[in-house]
């Protein structure tokens, strides 16, 4: 039966997604001057073009600014020098040519002839907590996904300390009175790029999708309802992460966030940011070590509602009728919490985490989680981290856009069993050699783990790649040869289900999910109450 599938899948996928005889496109003009790429494989290739000033010196903190213009032409054939991040993280990511704040570069990978394709495009946002990620891993390589028919984007931020510091300096400079979101300011000023120069690669700006893993799925998340990213793209995919993130790491108002920058200021010696500009990169990159913050173990977006760039926690937005309507594709793989929790938990271990997280819900949760042997409570601290952390946000985003938006919602639930992967499912990131095609390269998780994927399953990535791609052309994944992917709705939650027989199914794990949803719902309510908010 497999065998079946996966022929006609093949061969659907050779009639729709034929690749372009020849690239053509080999200089282009763009905001700042002329870059030329490299063809191969019917695709050409521009690594490296500055979308933004580099934000050094003066500039550190700031929001991005205009590109520098230069002479000439530069040839873009190799990536830029990846944002500054621990250097444990460098090798895991493919060894950019240094780590430097002069990292605001983007990258273009087009299968165009000619200027006048108008092809939809994709931009990619990494992932890495917020703390590390480059464009340069080879993972990301765009070559494979541009040769169905789209243009590939994948553009840098800053990360940690240099990419959502808060403080209140920092607010009062910004034209926005807010501080702590450069990184995501980054990526709009990207897409921003994106939409004024595109279409000299033979892309249409008028079919942008945004698409991200992990901390890229949040970002997607985040961007999706940032008034400042409005019109800038008309889909969005989120794998392994949503701006609708638990209420076990709350997300922290401004005002919180800038008395979090100050201490960590005042630790460096620092009076003020005119000081902290001059702190040399490497020293800020030491302290954000031992920071004092909270939430996802240092500087996130997450934490920085307040200001126009992410003015609202998401769940808030669609409750308010506030939200970004357009499309969404989301979802979550089987065994992604077990690397971020130990291998082993008994179940008095598991018992005594739930009790604490979960209080009066507790025993609710409990029941959802098997734990009665180790083998299973330590089964189920994972599960219980892949839901509360990746799957319930991704799950609530389907549920509220497919009841308040007019566009559709369309989740998975990737559960590839490779042989290099745990015997329980695919762990984080295990989807991101499917969607680009690029099997075999190593997959970094974001927690010093890295797998790589299976060089043994090219239907499936085939497959995969072409849901993305006809989403991002039409804002429906479906097309032919394809097994059908319903739109997700609340009554039946099918879901597509990525496996050795691709189907849509009913929720796998929708039993843990509304355990979950209980306890949030009541913590929401409490988060609201006017003695909360007083305390």
């Amino acid at each position: 039966m497999k065998t079946l599938w996966m022929g006609a899948a093949l061969a659907a996928i050779a009639m729709v997604c034929a690749r372009p005889a020849a690239a053509q496109i080999g200089i282009v003009s763009v905001t700042g001057g002329r870059v030329e790429g490299v063809s191969a494989d019917g695709v050409t290739s521009f690594k490296g073009i500055p979308f933004a000033a580099p934000p050094v010196g003066n500039l550190r903190w700031r929001p991005p600014q205009p590109v520098k213009s230069w002479a000439g032409i530069k040839t873009a054939d190799h990536f830029a020098s990846g944002c500054m991040q621990p250097a444990n993280a460098v090798p895991i990511f493919g060894e950019p040519p240094a780590m430097s704040e002069d990292c605001l570069c983007l990258n273009v990978w087009t299968p165009a002839k000619s200027a006048d394709a108008r092809l939809p495009v994709m931009v990619w946002i990494y992932g890495g907590a917020f703390r590390e990620g480059m464009t340069s891993q080879p993972v990301y390589d765009g070559t494979h996904l541009a040769q169905k028919g789209v243009i590939v984007v994948s553009l840098a931020y800053r990360l940690g300390v240099f990419g959502f510091l808060a403080d209140p300096e920092l607010s009062a400079e910004s034209p926005h009175h807010a501080s702590g979101n450069q990184g995501l300011r980054d990526m709009i000023a990207g897409l921003k790029w994106v939409r004024r120069n595109i279409a000299q690669f033979g892309g249409d700006p008028s079919r942008v999708t945004i698409f991200g893993e992990s901390a890229g799925a949040i970002s997607v998340g985040a961007i999706a309802q940032s008034p400042l990213a409005k019109g800038l793209f008309q889909r969005a995919i989120a794998e392994s992460g949503s701006a609708l993130e638990n209420l076990l790491e709350q997300f922290v108002p401004l005002r919180q966030a800038q008395r979090y920058g100050q201490r960590f200021l005042a630790k460096l010696g620092a009076t003020s940011v005119a000081a902290a500009r001059r702190i040399d990169a490497e020293a800020l990159l030491k302290a954000q070590g031992t920071s004092l913050l909270t939430g996802h173990g240092g500087f996130s977006p997450s934490m920085m509602v307040g200001g126009n760039a992410l003015p609202e926690e998401g769940y808030r937005l669609y409750e308010a009728r506030r939200f970004g309507d357009t499309p969404v594709l989301i979802g979550t793989n089987s065994d992604e919490g077990s690397v971020f929790v130990p291998p082993h938990t008994t179940p008095s271990q598991f018992g005594a985490q739930v009790r604490a997280q979960f209080g009066p819900f507790a025993a609710q949760v409990l029941a959802a989680y098997p734990h009665v042997t180790e083998a299973q409570s330590s089964q189920a601290a994972a599960d219980l981290r892949r839901d509360s952390t990746f799957a319930w946000g991704a799950w609530t985003w389907a549920r509220l856009q497919s009841e308040y938006g007019k566009n559709k919602a369309y989740l998975y639930y990737f559960d590839e069993h490779a042989p290099q992967y745990p015997p329980q499912g695919a762990p984080h990131g295990a989807e991101l050699g499917y969607v680009f095609d690029n099997l075999g390269t190593l997959i970094h998780t974001g927690a010093k783990v890295t797998w790589p994927a299976p060089a043994t399953d090219p239907a499936l990535a085939a497959m995969i790649g072409s849901y993305w791609v006809n989403f991002a052309k039409t804002g429906n994944p479906n097309g032919p040869g394809l097994p059908h992917w319903p739109a997700f709705n609340d009554k039946s939650q099918r879901v597509m289900v990525f496996d050795a027989h691709p189907s849509a199914r009913p929720l796998p794990n929708r039993r843990q999910l509304e355990a979950l949803d209980r306890y949030f719902t009541w913590a929401r309510q409490q988060e609201r109450s006017p003695a909360q908010t007083q305390h």
